[in-house]
């Protein structure tokens, strides 16, 4: 009888891993190459390549500040640079919320599009391709079974 109870929660611990396990898969989408393929995403496209040449732009004229700075240590070039840089935060959160804004109607129909290829192909986690790269969030994947952008793409048409 003792040998019944020690046994028991022994039986019962090598269960519960195998009752915990599903088959959950994940999948990546390249989010900028499906916003790109979405019908009624060029006044969006337009915006970001807009914003980002301006901030572009604007880099450049802070490292050139930057280096006439380091070279004349002057109170007008430290000033010069420290407003440049002040504008640019500026810049940089304006536009921000006005490509956030802009977002918002794509947002809503690529993630519902995502959701639905992603169910139909049997994944339950999607993550932004770009961003799981940057992130260096994911060591390992098979692009050719886990790349869900062309079919994302073609369900968006």
């Amino acid at each position: 009888m003792t040998r019944v109870l020690i046994l028991l929660p022994l039986a019962l611990l090598a269960t519960v891993p195998h009752a915990q396990q599903s088959k959950s898969r994940v999948a990546f989408v390249n989010v900028q190459a499906a916003v790109k393929a979405m019908p009624g995403s060029a006044s969006y496209l337009q915006l970001v390549t807009k914003t980002d040449a301006d901030l572009i732009a604007k880099q450049k004229n802070i490292q050139s500040l930057a280096s006439k700075a380091s070279a004349s240590n002057t109170a007008a070039n430290r000033q010069a640079l420290n407003n440049a840089r002040q504008a640019y935060t500026k810049t940089q959160t304006q536009y921000a919320q006005q490509v956030a804004e802009a977002f918002k109607p794509l947002a809503s129909k690529l993630n519902s599009t995502i959701a639905r290829v992603a169910k139909a192909n049997g994944y339950s986690v999607v993550l932004d391709q770009r961003v799981a790269a940057q992130t260096n969030l994911v060591v390992y994947a098979n692009d050719s079974a886990t790349n869900l952008t062309n079919a994302v793409v073609k369900a968006l048409k």
